[in-house]
């Protein structure tokens, strides 16, 4: 017990385990300012009054939130079923054919560097003590840690992508609409690169190069969107 308490410890201490509900947060945040503060700053280049840059930055904000959030749970969804069908396809192969199955996790491991009868030995010994979930975590590839939750994620998505959104809104709201376009696109500037920065923080990746990513395909999609604005707008 006291060996696995320690295990636990050491492994807080790496950042895989919050991959799942971390990609579902970025992304989200991500979006939601980018998308939000795209769609604020396209209608505000063709538009002459704040009402409709308010009325479609807050029309994007909640189809962008309820959208990314159905998204994430129809793929995370999508994505465990897979992972159920093959465990029970595994389980399936494990009674039908128990030697051919301990072969291929014995190859599997003489593969990983282990010698053949160093191979077949850790095979034998992983298949008495649990058979299934050795083939689920090696041959497979699935573990408690990649296992994604598609409600953990959907909530992390939706959530964080409103907080996003709401952001730029809220710019549109405080500043000059003359010069709305310029602030609606330095705050988000801004935001995205404080977004890069803490989710590199918390992932324990490089904060520099994150930051430099997010901030430049936001600002290619925002010039872009600005442009489209300013080619296509009317005074609305």
């Amino acid at each position: 017990m006291e060996d696995k308490k320690n295990l636990d410890d050491y492994l807080k201490i790496h950042y895989i385990h919050r991959s799942n509900w971390l990609r579902a947060a970025v992304l989200g945040a991500n979006d939601g300012i980018l998308s939000t503060a795209s769609l604020a700053i396209g209608v505000a280049a063709a538009s002459a009054t704040r009402e409709p840059i308010i009325i479609a930055t807050l029309a994007g904000l909640v189809a962008g939130a309820l959208s990314m959030a159905a998204g994430e749970y129809v793929s995370v969804s999508s994505q465990t079923d897979i992972e159920k069908a093959d465990i029970e396809r595994e389980r399936q192969e494990l009674k039908e054919m128990p030697e051919e199955e301990l072969q291929i996790l014995a190859q599997i491991y003489e593969n990983r560097g282990l010698k053949k009868e160093t191979s077949l030995l850790v095979a034998k010994e992983l298949t008495e003590h649990d058979a299934l979930a050795a083939h689920v975590r090696d041959e497979l590839g699935i573990n408690e840690i990649s296992k994604a939750n598609p409600i953990q994620a959907a909530l992390a998505s939706g959530a964080s992508f409103v907080f996003g959104g709401a952001l730029p809104l809220l710019v549109v709201f405080l500043f000059p609409l003359k010069t709305v376009e310029l602030y609606i696109y330095i705050s988000s500037i801004i935001f995205l690169a404080i977004l890069g920065a803490v989710a590199a923080k918390t992932g324990g990746a490089k904060i520099v190069t994150s930051v430099i990513r997010i901030t430049f395909w936001g600002t290619i999609a925002m010039g872009i969107t600005a442009i489209i604005g300013y080619l296509f707008g009317v005074n609305l």
